[in-house]
């Protein structure tokens, strides 16, 4: 391995590192859906890593696309801001859309309270909330499946905007080797830090009291969700 491929090796796991803890985008989203969910850590892990790689996989299958071809670096980067457009509205809606159905959940859900007389004509209210059991039996079986495919969508389509210009490219005047090499370390650290840096969140996220804010908790995932994708769109995040 020459001096040059090792340089970009190092600079290929510094940048996967730093550009997915500095990308809120990479994390909160499956954070703040495993606490709204309840999904188990193996399942927390399975989506995240599923949505890794094809975060980096579509970015890899371009980069190696456009060097077999020989296209301008210019052209892959134009597309890649188109997939980033594509990605940060992606987020946007998928947040608010979830934040209004949680809306909705939360007004299903709301307490109430019924009087019971009992034999002895002694009167007791009760409160308890109608939808309650029956409404997690039905989301489990409506929403199970498409939360995970619309979250693989929008990271598949997110760019991994430094790869192609800044280690790709730059490999592949080496050899196509090499620039393999550089987007395989890439892959693999911006992969590690996701899982990680999720795995570290919704650890810590079992320890916040959200037993009072328990029906409001789809909610407020959807609309950090929204905020998540509105930083990235429109402030630069």
């Amino acid at each position: 391995m020459s001096n040059e491929t090792i340089i970009l090796s190092i600079t290929a796991a510094s940048i996967g590192f730093f550009h997915t803890l500095f990308g809120p985008d990479h994390y909160v989203p499956f954070i703040v859906m495993a606490k709204a969910r309840k999904w188990s850590y193996l399942k927390t892990i399975l989506i995240t890593l599923g949505c890794g790689i094809g975060h980096v996989g579509s970015s890899v299958i371009l980069g190696l696309i456009g060097a077999s071809l020989g296209l301008a670096v210019l052209k892959l980067e134009i597309f890649e801001s188109i997939r980033g457009e594509w990605a940060g509205w992606a987020l946007i809606t998928f947040g608010f859309v979830y934040f209004v159905w949680g809306i909705r959940q939360a007004i299903k859900n709301k307490p109430h309270t019924h009087p019971h007389v009992h034999s002895d004509g002694s009167i007791h209210n009760h409160t308890h909330k109608h939808s309650q059991e029956h409404a997690h039996v039905h989301e489990k079986s409506s929403l199970a499946k498409p939360i995970p495919w619309a979250l693989f969508v929008i990271f598949v389509l997110g760019p991994c905007e430094p790869l192609i210009p800044l280690l790709m490219y730059p490999a592949a005047k080496h050899s196509f080797f090499s620039m393999v090499v550089i987007a395989s370390i890439f892959s693999v650290v911006t992969i590690s830090t996701m899982l990680g840096v999720v795995l570290l969140g919704t650890f810590g996220m079992s320890f916040v009291p959200f037993k009072r804010f328990e029906r409001y908790s789809h909610a407020l995932a959807g609309l950090v969700v929204f905020f998540c994708g509105y930083a990235i769109k429109f402030l630069g995040l």
